[in-house]
């Protein structure tokens, strides 16, 4: 896989930090890696088979050669490989299940290995099922961890992720990186109908003046749409702080994480490599190593084994490694060098390189310098009912933030249409916001539904609210 194994999509900063990076890396062998050993085995050349076997074992730690080299010769039986049963897995979210298909298929089929695109798919779908039950257990480590190393599901296609992302680091008291996931996706994510949220969702936890920043980032990265940035600035910065409510006020529920990207920190900045335009695309010897340990996540390993790289190929892989090991600005040489010879490297390293300088200017704070190389590539599919449902639902909770009862209704209603359901917290909130909305009938049907099926603190005080207790 030639992507970025940390997670994060810059979060789109990370989006960035964070975005989507590329293709997976297999450990074994592949047919095309052993044309090389039947080349010799062919010919009967013992001492070039022994050291061919020699560097093919080190290279790919999970291959073993067969007890009958001759078999190698055999012609390449790729057919007998059910792939549709592997896909019928992933789509069952049966990931462990398919990873053992795989693998079964690796020992059985001689030459056969996965697809680029089954990879992605089955790592992607993987780390967004892992990341979503963590936000959902409001479980912000775990969470985090994710999005760091798995960039490819920080994507703009997938904003709620970076929303998400800042709300566990709320949760987990680190709002300055909260706010530089906002300010990253702002950056990054240019489109009105994703800067609205993201600047509503921010405004709830940052300064006026962290606040005004990020909508001049805002206006910088999308000057069509200074006049309505203008008017929500006007409209989140210009009133008075929110009414305190007339009935017991619902309590203030922590935001739900919301994943931009992931900023890594500044580090000293590194000897850079020299001239790395006019490093040939192959020939350093060293790149399945480096692949091996960046695919591990043994990223200090990786970063040493790369040192003063000898072709683009263990470049790109190093600078992967280098921003996983929270050196942004070593990573960006690497990666711009990488953007330039493209899909020479390899497939879809052309877009995941631009996705990597654009994690690096994010993890440096050169915010408008990522947002605009990853507005220069395409990364991944949007799942809009997703987006809509985290956009309701912060919505819904700043609106009810600000003392707009009935708008917040109105928002959650609208996403419990949407999903088929409210989630427990978002509809003890809604039960509060037609309380303080003067609808107390409605709000004491809601809290006594809540009660029924489960009796907690929370529903006992707002039962007393609605009845005037």
């Amino acid at each position: 896989m030639t992507q970025y194994p940390l997670r994060q999509r810059f979060a789109f900063a990370a989006l960035i930090a964070c975005l989507a990076a590329g293709s997976a890396t297999a450990q074994t062998a592949s047919y095309d890696d052993l044309s090389a050993l039947r080349y010799y085995v062919q010919q009967g050349d013992t001492a070039a088979t022994n050291a061919e076997l020699r560097r093919l074992r080190a290279a790919y730690p999970d291959w073993a050669p067969p007890s009958d080299l001759n078999q190698l010769l055999a012609p390449r039986a790729s057919a007998s490989v059910d792939e549709g049963a592997i896909w019928r897995l992933i789509e069952r979210r049966d990931y462990a299940g398919a990873r053992r298909e795989i693998d079964s298929s690796r020992q059985t089929v001689a030459g056969w290995t996965p697809p680029a695109d089954m990879l992605r798919v089955l790592e992607t779908n993987e780390a967004q099922d892992a990341f979503d039950a963590a936000t959902a257990s409001r479980d912000p480590g775990t969470a985090i961890a994710i999005a760091r190393r798995s960039p490819q599901i920080m994507s703009c296609e997938r904003i709620n992720n970076a929303w998400l992302l800042s709300d566990m680091y709320v949760l987990a008291g680190q709002a300055a990186a909260a706010a530089t996931t906002w300010r990253n996706t702002v950056q990054s994510c240019t489109a009105y109908s994703q800067m609205e949220p993201t600047l509503e969702k921010a405004s709830a936890v940052v300064s006026r003046a962290e606040l005004s920043s990020m909508f001049d980032v805002a206006r910088g990265a999308n000057r069509a749409e200074t006049e309505r940035l203008n008017a929500l600035e006007r409209r989140l910065l210009g009133g008075a702080p929110a009414a305190t409510a007339a009935a017991a006020p619902a309590p203030a529920p922590t935001p739900r994480a919301t994943p931009a990207p992931v900023a890594q920190p500044v580090v000293a900045a590194p000897s850079p490599v020299t001239n790395p335009a006019r490093l040939p695309v192959r020939g350093d010897g060293r790149i399945a190593e480096v692949r091996t340990l960046k695919e591990r996540e043994q990223f200090a390993r990786c970063i040493a084994a790369s040192n003063n790289p000898r072709s683009l190929d263990v470049l790109y892989e190093r600078s992967w490694c280098l921003f996983s090991h929270q050196r942004p600005t070593e990573a960006l040489v690497g990666f711009q060098a990488a953007a330039a010879a493209g899909d020479a490297i390899g497939p879809n390293v052309r877009r995941d390189a631009h996705f990597g300088m654009s994690l690096a200017y994010l993890g440096m704070n050169m915010t408008e310098q990522g947002a605009q190389v990853a507005s220069s590539v395409r990364l991944s599919d949007t799942q809009r009912a997703e987006v809509e449902s985290i956009i309701l639902d912060q919505r819904g909770v700043k609106a009810y933030r600000n003392g707009d009862y009935r708008q917040a209704i109105a928002y959650f209603n609208a996403l419990e249409q949407l999903k088929g359901g409210l989630r427990r917290d978002l509809s003890i909130l809604r039960a509060y916001a037609l309380l303080n909305s003067g609808q107390r009938v409605e709000a004491k049907n809601e809290f006594e539904r809540l009660h029924a099926q489960l009796a907690t603190a929370e529903t006992r005080q707002g039962l007393n609210a609605a009845f005037g207790n």
